[in-house]
């Protein structure tokens, strides 16, 4: 006999509503090679609902059951059509959850999960509540172990893509959230296929330190894995796994754990020189990826993050009192519209086809950029007020000057597209490095071997300044040759002893 769901946290009863994200985080996205313009949803029912401790029954005939460790928020106050600014206020709790599926059995629904995820004891939430009122929606820490390792490790304002208040906001929109209802707020990456045996817990923490941790933390959802002893016939689709659904569902889990984070490939990328970044990347048959001609508000000032794109099409009077102010029907233009979705650890990239005969953004534009968290903007067109750009902490890359407004040239046109922005084809999710020496576009699957080959390129180069210091030629010391790999080998040896505090 199937055991009865969970009772709801809050009513103790089941909700009326579980509404799941399909793709949230950039770390997961870029496991899919996908980039989201909005998050997109799928319902689960509530007979998914588990305590923690429950064991999760693996069908019969399935192989391919994942873990997908989740933060979910209980909705506390009807929520309709509400705003971002507004929407966390209707969240009463947070709490911790896994989005169980089986990729054997996606086919057979074409995206709707019913079959997949639907399965009786696949959402265990818990076990404790957090009171929303006391966390800030973008410092919410998310960890999953797999077995005691740690598998995933995500904190929401480093790795979202859309922010626990705009998906609250959005679906708002449409549907009503009654008191008791539950969003699962999707995935980062490191979710993979466990079996029978294994042990999957999550757990969602305020971030901060160890006693913040502590004080505000779920506690750790468990979650044993078990074979189900029922049997599973036709008629109806049966359990098929394919090569494609096994990619699927080892993702990068199957692989290296929570270190290939998003917010770990930007702070790799920031500690190397877009000199050196430059010549990796031609090392990779990559000659066209710096964006040229651009000046520097702040030159000094690095700057990478992940690429969120707007196109401006060329100005037409009738397209731009359509799509240059308010849209019909009400919401915000294309270069609004950008600036309000720009997360932290983004670069806001334009593509104005090289005019620079009008602005593409003043001050009021750039400062809420800045307010969002925005590492940068980069325009191959003009900017306006760039004496206030010029002091502002984000730093701004620009083809010129110009006091002419956006309508004299431009008209705003989208958003999360392939753009063509001084002359380089950047993709949304391309990573975005800028310093003294101009800016240049990373395709985000090269990036981590990019980073480690740079850093290893610039301590040669550190070796091979100190030698020509010394009075050395450059023969086959740079770039560096057998005969001084050595002594470069040897040098490296102590400076790394030497940052580690050890003698010799």
């Amino acid at each position: 006999m199937t055991e009865q769901p969970a009772e709801h946290p809050l009513t103790g009863q089941p909700p009326s509503k579980i509404v799941a994200v399909h793709v949230s985080y950039r770390s997961r996205a870029m496991e899919r090679g996908r980039l989201p313009s909005w998050p997109s949803y799928f319902l689960k029912p509530p007979n998914t609902l588990a305590a923690s401790g429950t064991p999760v029954l693996r069908p019969p005939g399935c192989e391919l059951l994942a873990f997908e460790g989740e933060v979910a928020l209980v909705i506390g106050t009807r929520a309709s059509r509400v705003s971002p600014a507004d929407a966390w206020r209707h969240v009463r709790w947070v709490t911790a959850a896994n989005d169980f599926g089986v990729y054997d059995l996606r086919y057979a629904d074409k995206g709707s999960n019913v079959r997949s995820k639907g399965i009786d004891g696949f959402t265990p939430i818990g076990p404790g509540l957090l009171d929303a009122a006391a966390l800030d929606p973008e410092r919410i820490r998310l960890r999953t172990w797999v077995n005691g390792e740690l598998a995933q490790d995500a904190v929401s304002g480093d790795d979202l893509l859309f922010s626990y208040p705009e998906i609250v906001a959005d679906i708002s929109r449409l549907t009503t959230l009654e008191p008791g209802d539950l969003i699962l707020t999707g995935t980062p990456t490191g979710s993979t296929v466990v079996r029978p045996g294994d042990v999957v817990e999550v757990e969602v923490s305020r971030e901060g330190t160890a006693q913040d941790r502590t004080a505000l933390s779920t506690g750790r959802l468990r979650s044993p894995i078990a074979e189900a002893d029922y049997e599973l016939s036709p008629p109806g689709a049966m359990p098929a796994a394919d090569d494609a659904q096994r990619e699927a569902a080892y993702g990068a889990g199957g692989g290296p754990g929570p270190s290939g984070s998003a917010a770990e490939l930007l702070r790799a990328v920031s500690r190397v020189s877009t000199a050196t970044l430059s010549s990796q990347l031609r090392k990779r048959g990559f000659n066209a990826l710096t964006l040229d001609r651009l000046h520097a508000t702040r030159p000094g000032q690095k700057m990478a993050g992940f690429a969120r794109t707007l196109r401006y099409v060329p100005f037409r009077e009738d397209l731009f009192t359509t799509y240059g102010g308010t849209l019909p029907g009400g919401g915000l233009n294309a270069q609004k519209r950008a600036v309000e979705q720009v997360r932290p650890g983004e670069v806001l990239v334009i593509e104005a086809r090289g005019d620079s005969t009008a602005g593409t953004v003043g001050d009021i534009l750039a400062l809420r950029a800045q307010m969002r968290g925005a590492a940068g903007i980069v325009t191959d067109g003009a900017i306006r007020d760039s004496q206030a750009l010029h002091a502002m902490d984000m730093p701004v890359y620009y083809g010129a000057t110009h006091p002419a407004v956006l309508g004299r040239r431009h008209v705003p046109w989208e958003v999360n597209t392939a753009i063509a922005c001084a002359g380089v084809t950047v993709m949304p999710g391309d990573i975005i490095v800028g310093d003294g020496d101009g800016v240049i576009v990373i395709p985000a699957h090269l990036a981590a071997e990019v980073a480690r080959d740079a850093a290893e390129q610039e301590l040669q180069e550190e070796f091979a300044a100190a030698m020509v210091t010394k009075g050395e030629s450059v023969d086959g010391l740079y770039p560096l040759g057998k005969r001084w790999r050595p002594a470069y080998d040897a040098w490296r040896t102590a400076r790394d002893d030497e940052g580690s505090g050890q003698t010799s």
